[in-house]
């Protein structure tokens, strides 16, 4: 009878431990463990949401280009706006204020970024000498830091090039 009195005695005292729950240094490592995660994966989600918001200024700079060599194609000049080249798109949205110039030679649209924290996009149109007949050529160019972009440079007779020390060469 001892023996067994011992028995379940020590089943009693393990059921009391099982409903106690967590110990305060548990649930303190747990939240020191959740901080550290979330410390590391809130600048890492920044910068995606950004890349993201100057994927929409490359996508929009780069189908005005595409519009401009278009527009050119049916006409002697490139358009000044971008209701007439048709291509459905806003002059401006949350991140970028979009604005374009085209003249008979050159054209040149820049994404000026509305906050702070992103890049400037400006691209550019010009026609280039090719033997007989001119051809368009384009280019997409990014600020190298945050803010406003400069306008590239569009020579008109043998290169279009982004032109200013604040300017990458994205495409061309």
């Amino acid at each position: 009878m001892k023996t067994e009195f011992k028995a379940k005695f020590l089943q009693h005292i393990n059921k009391r431990r099982q409903d106690q729950g967590f110990t305060l240094i548990e649930l303190l490592v747990v939240i020191i463990i959740i901080g550290i995660l979330s410390a590391i994966a809130l600048p890492a989600f920044l910068s995606q949401a950004n890349k993201a918001k100057q994927t929409e200024a490359k996508q929009y700079v780069a189908s005005i280009n595409k519009g401009q060599q278009a527009y050119y194609a049916e006409n002697p000049s490139f358009g000044t706006s971008v209701a007439v080249l048709g291509l459905g798109l806003k002059t401006q949205t949350t991140n970028y204020l979009y604005t374009l110039t085209g003249t008979t030679n050159a054209a040149t649209s820049l994404a000026t970024p509305v906050g702070a924290t992103l890049k400037g996009y400006a691209g550019g149109v010009g026609l280039i000498a090719a033997g007989e007949a001119n051809t368009t050529q384009s280019i997409l160019c990014e600020t190298t830091g945050f803010g406003a972009p400069t306008v590239p440079t569009l020579t008109g007779v043998t290169e279009v090039t982004c032109g200013a020390a604040n300017m990458t060469q994205v495409t061309k």
